[in-house]
């Protein structure tokens, strides 16, 4: 038998009410076991100081006064009680309700229709682009524009051809 079955049955072997075959085994182990030993002589000590302690009777208007506050509850008792709520449910309860109401009639904003989602609007951006379009194509072919350079270009065009000769 371990240590912490028998320190679960040590009151009903003190008391007595344990039954043979489990009183054998609480005595194998308490042979055996010095801490449990000791524990049970300390319950035994207790139990004996208890035993020792007189009996204190309630008088018989305690008695009347018990039984009418447990009547006068029993009368009380009904649906109204269950009503009751204490104000930190109350609270969550509601914030639960206005997080819910919140997420179902907020309008989430929408993301912008990508051109290549809809033939129509991908039409429609591109005619708006369209004059950047040109002008991005004018500039790149524009042949004046090639024939100037900065420069820092100058400079390092006539370096490497004076260095080629």
């Amino acid at each position: 038998m371990s240590c912490a079955k028998t320190l679960s049955e040590i009151l009903p072997y003190i008391d007595g009410r344990l039954q043979a075959k489990g009183r054998s085994e609480i005595e194998k182990h308490l042979a055996t076991c010095a801490c449990c030993r000791l524990r049970m002589e300390q319950f035994r000590t207790v139990a004996v100081l208890l035993d020792q302690l007189p009996v204190v009777e309630p008088s018989l208007a305690f008695d009347a006064r018990v039984r009418a506050l447990a009547a006068g509850a029993a009368v009380k008792q009904g649906w109204w009680p269950l009503l009751k709520v204490s104000t930190r449910v109350a609270l969550a309860a509601s914030a639960l309700l206005v997080v819910a109401l919140w997420l179902c009639f907020y309008e989430r904003p929408r993301a912008p229709a990508l051109p290549w989602s809809d033939p129509q609007i991908a039409d429609e951006q591109m005619l708006q682009d369209l004059p950047v379009l040109e002008d991005h194509d004018v500039l790149s072919n524009f042949e004046p524009l090639r024939e100037l350079s900065s420069p820092e270009q100058k400079d390092s065009a006539s370096d490497t051809k004076g260095t080629t000769r």
